[in-house]
């Protein structure tokens, strides 16, 4: 069973840690610009269409240069996993020894400038525990603002602002129904 090995499960921890960063940087994305629109700083912001917007170059260039920089980071990543300690990007000073990061956690200055991540192990695992379960929530987050842009196609902050207004008919359960009846009807007709 893939679980049981262990080199499969150092993989699955990573792929966890990774998709946990970008589900917080993609909540992050998706909340910061909406609250900017409200705010009135932008205008006409959409996250679930961004792809279909035009930019300062045409998409075929867009999808080429985040390939080749995502590309470098994953193999980078890879590298590291493979060897720890292999890819150091820590500054080279005379009579300091850098300290060998963790695969996954690469500390030091450009990742960790305020050293959170050094020191004792118990105070560490503890925020590294409460970042994989800030990830997990928001990796439950970009699930429901998905699922809200489908239902309601309005962002997350506009949703929150209809269920303030109407806790009991704007909420998850309103929307089950509404799939529920939508299905019942749809194979009903067959």
């Amino acid at each position: 069973m893939a679980g049981s090995d262990l080199e499969s499960l150092k993989w699955f921890a990573q792929a966890e840690l990774m998709h946990a960063r970008w589900a917080m940087l993609a909540v992050a994305g998706i909340l910061i610009p909406e609250l900017l629109e409200r705010l009135g700083f932008i205008e006409n912001f959409s996250w679930y269409d961004a792809g279909a917007r035009e930019y300062f170059t045409d998409p075929t260039t867009l999808f080429v240069v985040q390939m080749a920089l995502l590309g470098w980071v994953e193999g980078r990543r890879w590298a590291d996993m493979i060897k720890p300690g292999r890819v150091d990007i820590q500054l080279k000073l005379p009579n300091k020894k850098n300290p060998t990061p963790d695969v996954g956690y690469p500390g030091g200055l450009w990742f960790d400038p305020l050293m959170w991540g050094r020191g004792s192990p118990e105070p560490v695992m503890v925020l590294r525990t409460k970042a994989i379960k800030n990830g997990r929530l928001a990796m439950l987050a970009f699930v429901g603002f998905c699922f809200q842009a489908i239902y309601t196609g309005e962002g997350p902050i506009e949703n929150l602002m209809a269920h303030i207004a109407d806790p009991g008919h704007c909420n998850i359960f309103s929307a089950l129904l509404f799939f529920w009846f939508e299905i019942k009807l749809t194979y009903s007709t067959w």
